[in-house]
């Protein structure tokens, strides 16, 4: 699972090109080509200014921001009035700025004068919602909808071997370090695991993924490191069921053995007896095996409502 070059060819050079925003100046003789034809794939924003326009050269730049964040859903095309007023006469522009926004080959929404950037932005989002294409995954994007595919199959080899991909085309991406995390912590290889952690950027350390394979790779060296066995520990509890010890290191034994939700109620145990035992360590440990499964997983959401009826009993 070591990152190679396998495949990157069909990776490289083309990431992020489907995000890339179209941002040109067009004419007369252009506008089919530039305009109704391109807002057949996407929607094309028309911006009708002048260099002597005061009120252009605010909207303008307002324009090209919010559209080059729309993540190729919204095209900017520019056209000069002085130098295209045939163009200008045939769609009838009257005063500039003028925004005409064209779909499927016709135009769909307008407006005039300067907008601040709030209501350009509100136009903007108005039209992707009913008139925006839905734009095709990237190969990286693909990539990761494919190595998550593989590991929930089980096929740890192929995932780890996509996420490799993807990490050396984007050495950053969290999706496809705390993947390749995943990916050693399942082949049992927890310091392989680590030595990601150990690499990652620590203004990357604040990402949900990032976080959630930090407290999985924690949990995974406590249970290792762990000396209890199971069956010694349920003795100990057959003769002392409020001994909070024996529950708290019988939760993490199990969890090491892939009981989480077992684990799940050993922990509550302890937390019923005694909040802050241990400066309230069992809730610490609760509250990591869930950042671990991730707020969706039906093992957090479980566990979640356990602790609930707990603290708020």
């Amino acid at each position: 699972m070591e990152p190679t070059n396998t495949g990157i060819g069909e990776l490289a050079g083309i990431n992020g090109e489907n995000n890339a925003p179209q941002v040109k100046d067009s004419s007369t003789s252009e506008f089919r080509t530039d305009v109704i034809e391109a807002s057949n794939n996407t929607i094309i924003v028309v911006d009708f200014w002048a260099t002597w326009c005061g009120p252009c050269k605010t909207l303008t730049p307002i324009l090209e921001k919010v559209i080059a964040n729309s993540k190729g859903l919204v095209g900017l095309v520019k056209i000069d009035v002085d130098k295209n007023p045939e163009l200008s006469s045939q769609l009838r522009i009257q005063s500039i700025p003028a925004v005409i926004a064209f779909s499927n080959g016709q135009p769909v929404d307008a407006f005039q004068g300067a907008l601040p950037e709030s209501e350009v932005q509100k136009w903007i989002d108005q039209l992707i919602s009913q008139h925006g294409k839905k734009v095709a995954p990237s190969p990286v994007e693909e990539a990761l909808i494919s190595a998550e595919q593989a590991f929930e199959n089980n096929d740890i080899g192929s995932a780890g071997a996509l996420y490799a991909q993807v990490l050396n085309i984007e050495e950053n991406n969290t999706k496809a370090l705390a993947g390749m995390a995943k990916c050693y912590l399942k082949a049992d290889k927890i310091d392989k695991a680590r030595e990601i952690l150990d690499k990652i950027p620590d203004e990357l350390s604040a990402d949900e993924n990032i976080r959630s394979v930090i407290s999985a790779v924690e949990l995974a060296e406590e249970s290792s490191s762990s000396t209890e066995d199971i069956e010694n520990l349920l003795e100990i509890l057959q003769k002392d069921p409020k001994n909070l010890q024996a529950n708290f290191d019988l939760g993490i034994a199990l969890y090491g053995n892939g009981e989480a939700e077992a684990a799940i109620d050993r922990l509550i145990e302890v937390i019923r007896e005694n909040r802050d035992w241990r400066d309230g360590e069992a809730r610490q440990q609760l509250l990591k095996i869930f950042e671990a499964h991730g707020p969706t997983d039906p093992i957090t959401i479980s566990g979640r409502r356990k602790l609930s009826s707990i603290l708020f009993s």
